[in-house]
């Protein structure tokens, strides 16, 4: 890899041992910063289920970051598994990544996007990343329920 090579964006590897990697440290992140029934990160299989799309973002060959849409019918879709390498954090991948997750919603045919992420200040970065990108909070939407440790956003498109 050469410093300055373009972003790309990729569907699917959740078989390469980084992006298992990636996703073993997300997991880990949301079980030590929310409370168990507050977790809501999808696990590896999940990310393999027919109605989620899951992407990669690589700089060369270095995995920055990934992202996934999970269809919940309706033109509805939620944004999962959003995460950025932490060598690659503070560079934008996150905000690329949404831009890259929205278009594909919209592709898609999607006329709304939902997440749920937590109401700690762990997360203060992705509540401030997903409302410079227009996402509004919202209650909750699909099976989620009421929960002081989670805060719901959507977007029309």
């Amino acid at each position: 890899m050469t410093v300055g090579d373009p972003l790309r964006f990729a569907p699917g590897g959740l078989d390469r041992d980084d992006v298992v990697a990636l996703l073993a440290e997300h997991l880990a992140e949301m079980r030590a910063t929310s409370p168990a029934e507050s977790v809501h990160a999808l696990p590896l299989e999940a990310l393999s289920a027919p109605e989620v799309a899951f992407w990669t973002v690589r700089e060369g060959d270095r995995l920055l970051g990934c992202g996934a849409l999970k269809d919940l019918g309706h033109q509805h879709a939620e944004i999962k598994s959003m995460r950025t390498s932490g060598t690659a954090r503070g560079r934008g991948i996150g905000q690329a990544m949404v831009r890259h997750l929205l278009g594909e919603a919209r592709r898609r045919g999607f006329a709304r996007v939902s997440l749920e992420t937590g109401t700690q200040d762990h997360f203060a970065p992705a509540r401030r990343l997903y409302e410079r990108h227009g996402f509004v909070e919202v209650g909750p939407f699909g099976e989620y329920r009421l929960d002081p440790s989670s805060i719901f956003y959507a977007l029309e498109l």
